[in-house]
């Protein structure tokens, strides 16, 4: 397709990473074959300005969607989450508490577990009150927070997993308010001021020379001698004089940059990635950092866990402090696939052609069920694509193209920018890119752009897998390249797009809202889409032979996928409270979990929305077959209470039976009903296609892996593997299993072998 705007003869240039060229109206931006709107159109609204940055963040694009971002679109912004203490910058003083679990009862009979910024220590400059608060710096997981009144400030560095807040002023001294019913513990150490609160303790520390003086029970002073206007405060593990010699001996390494390398090794098919900080010594020896390390951090780290010394009962469950100022986590991925291959279906043959036929009948009308923005329209393009690909296995070219001229054309319609209705616009103010007509506050707030251009970026895949020149950057794959950089740039501090939006590389997974506004803190909801998007990057990049981007894929999906099993599912049983009534979290907070959905709370949505959408790239939640079934009975003792009516009763049937038959599929396949629900994201051909080939080739075996990325094992009950490899290249592939298969991959195509020998 050609584009029937007119367009004068290009001058292409180079911005913001991409080859373009300018509309002479301007108007529009082309990229490839395809342009995006420089202006919105009509009533269509623009992102929100993110003015509370410094001059220095001003340069860059803005930091949207991370536990932080409330700093920069706020005159006083909200609570600040960073585990396992919570902050609050406001014009009244900087605020910093250790918070504590709170149980709260819901109507739904269950309840939420909160931690929520209560009875919090404040510091405030003494000669001058804050005018502005500002993100004065931002790196990998530490932030630097401003207070400012003209050139005189009170700079605070904050980071994820640290007990300290550092701090820094121009001039003047600091006044400290207490909580009610504080008091002061005596130390011999005359820069640690010692204050109990409840049952919470907390070292300031200040620099030698430092006077603390009291003006009342609950507000001291600290007197900084003049070229020294810096100290800490750490929020203590626990009560032991020990504890506070410890945290004074690391209490002057201020943290000043965190960075993150990541690696895929696909010859191992293990993700690496190392954590460090750097610091600038206040005073004293060089003593290093105590890190706080998340659940997903430590478990099974043996290079950590039986280093760490401290801990603190929390959100997350427990943060074990390490000493260091680096440390390195290792993951297994255990690859992803564009699809699975042809089924037999034995007796129910004809009944799965007659599904199949139905379904490409109705494809067009399937493409579009329920909005008319990015993320329905997404969901639509994926779920054709997918329906596509089964098509496609089982042997039926013509409904194959069918589907894929579909597919293009209403690809292009969206990224020819000629439709005044559904468009794409880059706003330079955040710099971002924006899908119009608006769905789920994703412009207003800049909200779920890693799930709405997730099924974009999945859905291209599939079709550059059929038609590598369509997805050329310089014909329509320049507008997807273009929805991955929003969501998944990989440069520090660019001015066109920020670094990775959406995850939050410390707590390793996503964040959804834009603007973090909420009491809680940020949030995420469908953690699967999250996913979602992370594999569409994997196949994208791999069938593009851009292996960096395919092994930032590889490193997201594996993070994001370890953080579920632990705060979304607690598989492994250390994370979730004891009075947390329900098998698995539905919404994850900053400073709380629930089990709820944003639009209802319907059980079988509840559970299924981190479940959505089931792709070849979902086998990760085979990882324990035993919390499948225990969440499935959960949700149906849940449904058996529900006094609402639910209209159909069987809402998101396939989801679940997918999901069974990850587990058990002989079973999912013998509840399987020729008209039962099906979600708007698939079809039920590709449900009937996946309950086959769960049944014909077994369970996913996760524990096997390939030195490839685009693979995927199998085993059934007696022993028997199915091997599954898609070469992307051109030329055949020799693939090493880690379990000694060796299988001959052809190009550009799904290769499949059998090892016929029973193993155990």
């Amino acid at each position: 397709m050609t584009m029937t705007r007119p367009f004068n003869l290009p001058i292409v240039i180079l911005l913001l990473g991409w080859a373009f060229s300018v509309n002479a109206n301007d108007d529009y931006t082309q990229v490839g074959l395809g342009a995006y709107a420089k202006k919105t159109k009509g009533s269509d609204i623009f992102p929100p300005a993110a003015p509370y940055r410094s001059e220095q963040m001003m340069q860059r694009a803005a930091t949207t969607n991370q536990w932080y971002s409330s700093l920069i679109f706020s005159a006083e912004p909200a609570v600040i989450f960073a585990t396992p203490l919570t902050v609050k910058p406001t014009l009244k003083g900087f605020e910093m508490a250790l918070p504590s679990k709170s149980v709260i009862p819901t109507s739904r009979g269950d309840v939420e577990i909160h931690y929520p910024h209560t009875n919090p220590i404040i510091f405030q400059p003494v000669s001058f009150t804050p005018k502005r608060i500002e993100l004065a710096n931002a790196s990998d997981w530490s932030i630097d927070v401003a207070m400012r009144d003209g050139v005189s400030s009170l700079n605070a560095v904050v980071s994820h997993g640290s007990p300290y807040v550092y701090f820094e002023t121009t001039d003047g001294d600091i006044a400290i308010q207490l909580p009610a019913n504080s008091k002061r513990i005596e130390y011999q150490d005359g820069r640690v001021l010692l204050i109990q609160t409840g049952d919470k303790r907390y070292g300031v520390f200040g620099p030698t020379g430092v006077q603390w003086v009291q003006k009342s029970t609950t507000e001291w002073f600290a007197k900084l001698p003049e070229g020294k206007r810096y100290f800490s405060c750490a929020a203590l593990p626990d009560n032991e004089a020990s504890t506070v010699l410890d945290f004074l001996t690391h209490a002057y390494a201020f943290i000043k940059n965190t960075n993150t390398e990541w690696r895929y090794d696909a010859e191992t098919s293990k993700v690496t990635t190392q954590f460090t900080a750097t610091t600038k010594i206040m005073e004293g020896a060089d003593s290093g950092l105590l890190i706080g390390l998340y659940p997903h951090h430590w478990y099974k780290n043996e290079e950590v866990v039986n280093k760490t010394k401290y801990q603190y009962e929390t959100i997350r469950g427990l943060v074990r402090l390490l000493a260091a100022n680096q440390f390195i986590t290792t993951r297994r991925y255990s690859g992803v696939l564009p699809y699975w291959p042809k089924v037999a279906a034995g007796k129910g043959k004809e009944q799965f052609e007659e599904v199949m036929n139905s379904d490409i009948k109705q494809a067009r009308s399937m493409m579009l069920p329920m909005g008319e923005g990015p993320y329905w329209q997404g969901k639509g393009l994926q779920r054709i694509t997918q329906l596509m690909a089964v098509v496609e296995q089982q042997g039926n070219l013509e409904g194959r193209d069918k589907l894929l001229k579909m597919s293009k054309a209403r690809f292009e319609q969206w990224f020819s920018g000629e439709s005044r209705r559904t468009y794409f616009h880059y706003d330079k103010g955040l710099g971002t890119v924006v899908g119009y007509p608006e769905e789920y506050f994703s412009v207003k707030q800049m909200n779920d752009h890693h799930f709405h251009y997730g099924y974009w970026i999945r859905a291209a895949a599939d079709i550059a897998l059929r038609d590598p020149e369509w997805a050329a950057s310089e014909k329509w794959g320049g507008m997807i390249d273009l929805l991955i950089k929003d969501i998944a740039t990989q440069e520090r501090g660019r001015a066109d797009f920020p670094f990775l939006r959406n995850f939050d590389i410390y707590e390793g997974h996503s964040w959804a809202s834009g603007l973090a506004l909420g009491d809680a803190g940020n949030n995420q909801e469908s953690s699967s889409e999250a996913v979602n998007a992370w594999a569409g990057l994997i196949m994208w990049g791999e069938i593009k032979g851009d292996k960096r981007l395919r092994d930032l894929g590889v490193w997201l999906y594996t993070s994001e996928i370890e953080s579920i099993q632990h705060y979304w599912f607690d598989i492994h049983n250390i994370v979730l409270a004891p009075e947390y009534k329900n098998v698995e979290v539905s919404m994850l907070f900053g400073g709380k979990y629930a089990h709820n959905t944003w639009w209802i709370d319907e059980p079988r949505q509840i559970h299924g929305i981190n479940l959505l959408p089931m792709t070849a790239a979902s086998t990760y939640l085979a990882s324990s077959p035993e919390f499948i079934l225990r969440n499935l009975e959960a949700m149906n003792a849940e449904s058996a209470k529900y006094t609402k009516k639910v209209d159909p009763a069987d809402i998101w049937a396939d989801i679940f039976l997918q999901y069974l038959a990850l587990a058990k599929p002989q079973e999912a396949l013998a509840k399987w009903t020729r008209w039962g629900y099906v979600e708007f994201g698939d079809t039920r051909t590709h449900t009937l296609h996946w309950l086959y080939t769960m049944n014909e080739r077994g369970t996913p075996a996760l524990d096997i892996t390939a030195n490839t990325p685009l693979y995927g094992v199998f085993k059934t009950g007696d022993g028997t593997r199915t091997y599954l490899v898609y070469n992307a290249s051109k030329t055949p592939q020799q693939v090493q299993f880690s379990d000694g298969m060796r299988v001959t991959a052809l190009p550009r195509a799904l290769t499949e072998s059998k090892n016929s020998q029973k193993t155990n």
